[in-house]
């Protein structure tokens, strides 16, 4: 994976993570009201799959659950429509405000919202990728993962030989609770089990390359090891020694990840001030 490519990566992942700065702040403060579900720490999943999926000319069909800002923003969502759906703004966003943090929708990158039964997302985008044949990619949390319909599902998929991707961002916690007090099993054997390509990497952009012939060719799940950097609701921190990919890819790219970091600062923290000032 060459630097200009992953310098791309860099700049929708620089996007995501000051919206969510942003949203962290201003939910903190009580301006944004909602319960929120911050990607932070996150994001480089969504921006490194949209960046190579983009690359091949496809557009597919998004099924995510909560924790997906990033989704939204990488894959192209305008990032005025989120704010002003997180300020619950019945007349701008999306979804007239009734969608919030957790079920995002936009018709023009075809991102489905979620409908707020966890997992629910993978059944339905398999029931779409099936119905329209389109590359769909479906993602999941490590416990969405548990839920029995799910397996079900992937197992059907699998059968049915689907252009789909499945991706579990799994940061380990289900709210605060391990995997290894859950469960004793893992999503990528699971589903190979299931006679579809699985496998276990992190959120590295160079790792997320190496897998990008094989998408839409068949169903695959990638098991995706990530970090939440902030709680699994609302705007405070886990640790403060948590690894943060984001500063790590910064400091690779040192001073043109400095310089891209600043100018998406700027134009992301102006963007949330010209819309709280419609309020």
């Amino acid at each position: 994976m060459d630097k200009k490519l992953r310098i791309k990566v860099f700049e929708k992942a620089s996007l995501c993570r000051n919206f969510e700065i942003n949203a962290f702040n201003y939910s903190k403060n009580r301006t944004i009201k909602i319960p929120i579900y911050l990607s932070a720490g996150q994001e480089f999943t969504p921006a490194t799959l949209s960046t190579l999926i983009f690359n091949k000319k496809i557009k597919p069909l998004i099924f995510a659950q909560h924790r997906c800002h990033s989704t939204y923003l990488s894959f192209g969502g305008k990032i005025e429509n989120l704010i002003v759906e997180l300020l619950g703004n019945y007349r701008l966003s999306n979804t007239r405000g009734m969608g919030g943090s957790a079920s995002i929708y936009s018709k023009e990158i075809k991102m489905y919202g979620h409908d707020g039964h966890m997992g629910t997302q993978v059944p339905i985008g398999i029931g779409a990728c099936f119905t329209s044949r389109k590359p769909t990619i479906v993602f999941m949390g490590d416990a969405s993962a548990e839920e029995d319909y799910v397996l079900g599902a992937l197992g059907w998929a699998s059968v049915k030989k689907l252009p789909i991707l499945f991706i579990v961002e799994d940061n380990n916690l289900s709210i605060l609770t391990e995997k290894k007090v859950r469960r004793n099993w893992h999503m990528h054997e699971v589903a190979r089990s299931f006679k579809m390509r699985g496998y276990d990497l992190n959120d590295n952009p160079k790792e997320i390359y190496k897998y990008q012939k094989y998408f839409f060719k068949e169903p695959m799940l990638l098991n995706i090891n990530t970090n939440r950097l902030f709680w699994h609701a609302g705007a405070g921190k886990d640790s403060d020694e948590i690894f943060d990919r984001y500063l790590n890819e910064k400091k690779y790219l040192g001073s043109i990840g400095e310089r891209i970091d600043k100018k998406i600062k700027q134009k992301v923290d102006e963007i949330w001030r010209k819309q709280l000032e419609k309020l």
